[in-house]
């Protein structure tokens, strides 16, 4: 893969941090319960894939229009490995050591939102205690669980990755 492929998957992935970190930080300013709406998750997931196969294409471009499912993968999964690192450390600053209280607030609304799901979907009350009571137990933004998160992410992210390079890649057939 050409310096420059990796160059603008690296410029890509801190683009893309750059907006999942504003959007963190607005949500934060604005109104945390945001955060917790179930479309705030899938819109986050999607900017993620859209960017990780803009990234892709581009490389694609900067290859004359052939590019190998090698090179597509590692353009998409260097934009997103970047890009969600750089938004997981910038949440983490904001709710540990910007503010912690933050943190602890979203903890409690979270299994508030929880509860009203489950009772939702009809669970019985015995199986939603017992998700409450291990559930409070979990710090969302204790360095553990943020790296835990990260690491899922980057594998769903990468299914997705996979099937799309496939998609998207092109073989010379000037080259054997």
């Amino acid at each position: 893969m050409e310096k420059s492929i990796k160059t603008s998957a690296l410029n890509y992935g801190l683009y893309l941090g750059l907006g999942l970190s504003l959007i963190t930080v607005i949500a934060w300013s604005v109104n945390l319960d945001m955060m917790l709406e179930w479309w705030y998750g899938i819109g986050l997931f999607i900017v993620v894939l859209v960017v990780g196969f803009i990234s892709a294409v581009k490389s694609k471009k900067m290859m004359g229009g052939f590019i190998s499912f090698k090179d597509v993968f590692t353009s998409f999964f260097l934009t997103v490995l970047v890009g969600t690192l750089l938004a997981t450390v910038i949440g983490f600053i904001i709710f540990t050591v910007v503010d912690p209280d933050a943190a602890k607030e979203f903890n409690e609304k979270l299994l508030i939102v929880t509860k009203e799901r489950m009772e939702s979907f009809g669970a019985p009350d015995d199986v939603i205690k017992q998700q409450l009571a291990e559930a409070q137990k979990k710090d969302n933004f204790a360095i553990g669980t943020q790296l835990t998160n990260y690491l899922i992410g980057l594998v769903i992210y990468s299914i997705f990755g996979l099937i799309g390079s496939a998609i998207i890649k092109k073989k010379n057939p000037d080259q054997a």
